[in-house]
């Protein structure tokens, strides 16, 4: 329970500001890269007409996120948008995953790394929105059905960001909390590891899907 809160944090005075960065979740984020690239420069070296293993694999969940990307958005849009949406998914699935290694931690367990892939699916959706409607029909549609409910459309958009962020970072961080605290009750006995198993592969396997497919239902929305 000691470790609860804990965070080893590197601060920089940059120009009078007072810059704060977490160390664990910028190593952890750069084990999952690693972890990324490498799984994808192995599946994708020796490709053949008989794949092997890794091959399999990578093939699976790129053709099955293209397919429900193009569902959503169309054939088109699709070869746009799904590369970022099959990266997106992985990284949020290892990161997800990362916790089950000992002495690992989850990237998404920090709040900064949901709130930042937030960001980063709310600027695409809106960026593709202005593409497919053009600028003056995409701010009309912040006027409609009557001109006065704008500052309400405007804060269900920003909304969106918190919801998707925080749903994510909320079920990371809750297991996270229920296996320190059940740990600490059994002292690290036979329950604790079928946990961490449990919120690693099954929760987080879950949220990465849910956060990618409300990035795609986002893209969607915008774009129709």
């Amino acid at each position: 329970m000691d470790r609860l809160g804990e965070i080893h944090q590197l601060i920089w005075n940059l120009a009078g500001y007072r810059v704060t960065i977490n160390l664990e979740v910028l190593v952890m984020t750069g084990v999952v890269m690693v972890l990324l690239v490498g799984f994808s420069f192995a599946a994708g070296r020796q490709s053949t007409l008989i794949p092997g293993p890794l091959q399999i694999i990578g093939e699976i969940i790129v053709s099955q996120l293209y397919g429900m990307t193009e569902d959503a958005l169309g054939s088109r849009l699709a070869k746009t948008y799904a590369p970022m949406i099959c990266a997106l998914f992985i990284f949020l699935l290892l990161s997800n995953w990362l916790g089950i290694l000992p002495h690992l931690e989850e990237p998404t367990r920090d709040l900064n790394t949901p709130l930042s892939l937030g960001l980063l699916g709310f600027g695409v959706a809106h960026y593709a929105g202005i593409k497919a409607k053009g600028f003056k029909a995409y701010i009309r549609a912040y006027f409609e059905p009557v001109f006065f409910l704008m500052p309400l459309n405007l804060i269900g958009e920003l909304a969106k960001i918190i919801s998707i962020s925080f749903r994510l970072f909320g079920n990371i961080m809750g297991g996270a909390i229920i296996i320190l605290v059940v740990s600490h009750l059994t002292y690290n006995l036979v329950l604790p590891p079928f946990l961490n198993i449990f919120f690693g592969l099954f929760v987080g396997t879950i949220q990465a899907f849910v956060f990618t497919m409300l990035t795609v239902v986002y893209i969607s929305v915008q774009v129709k």
